[in-house]
């Protein structure tokens, strides 16, 4: 049985095909707090291993403890810089990869492996389905915020630790993403790094294994 009609089916795939990993177009417009929770509910709704929603949302407002991140965020750039080479090394310096300051809020999520107890459903043999449910609430969180016509980046040029000591979080509880989430004047026609030429987009065929993995060489992008 299929209860999503032609327009309903269109519009989930057009959310998915033109979500942006967003790092500039950000406006100063606030987010409506309505609008803001409905993205966090269908995040809050992600699928969870052992129906564990081991999530939490922690969200950022204030621009001083945006810049001790921001801060971070710059210092780890530098670090990675330092892994490749010229010219691709200017390039990857020049490139806009964060809206800390930019966006309208910052948000947190992430991971409890005690919430649900020390034992949980389908968690055993695989720990990390817990991290990998945290994942699925980023994305939902990602596609609904599309759908509203709010911006998403995921910053990850930054420290853990810093998240950590900054946002008071606790040793056990794991920092997964640091999203930055407001209205933009615009969404790319494709991904950034895309555009740029740093990456080109794999076609399907080349990612689909039948039955077994393909031993054949890897393809090195450069």
């Amino acid at each position: 049985m299929n209860d999503f009609s032609e327009q309903e089916k269109e519009s989930f795939y057009k959310a998915i095909y033109s979500r942006r990993d967003v790092r500039s177009n950000f406006t100063s417009e606030p987010i409506d707090t309505q609008v803001l929770m409905r993205i966090l509910e269908a995040a809050h709704h992600a699928p969870s291993v052992g129906f564990s929603q081991p999530w939490n949302f922690i969200l950022v407002r204030n621009v001083e403890t945006r810049k001790k991140i921001k801060e971070s965020f710059e210092k780890e750039k530098a670090r990675s810089s330092n892994l490749i080479e010229e010219p691709r090394r200017s390039k990857y310096l020049s490139y806009k990869l964060e809206g800390i300051l930019d966006s309208s809020i910052n948000v947190c999520v992430t991971y409890d492996p005690t919430k649900s107890g020390s034992f949980v459903i389908g968690r055993t043999s695989i720990p990390e389905t817990g991290m990998f449910s945290v994942c699925c609430a980023v994305q939902n969180m990602w596609l609904a915020a599309r759908t509203e016509g709010i911006g998403v980046g995921w910053v990850s040029i930054l420290s853990n630790e810093t998240l950590r000591n900054v946002l008071h979080i606790p040793d056990h509880v794991v920092p997964i993403a640091y999203l930055c989430l407001g209205h933009v004047n615009k969404f790319e026609s494709k991904p950034d790094l895309e555009k740029s030429g740093w990456l080109p987009r794999l076609k399907l065929d080349d990612v689909i294994y039948h039955e077994e993995w393909l031993q054949d060489e890897p393809k090195i992008v450069r």
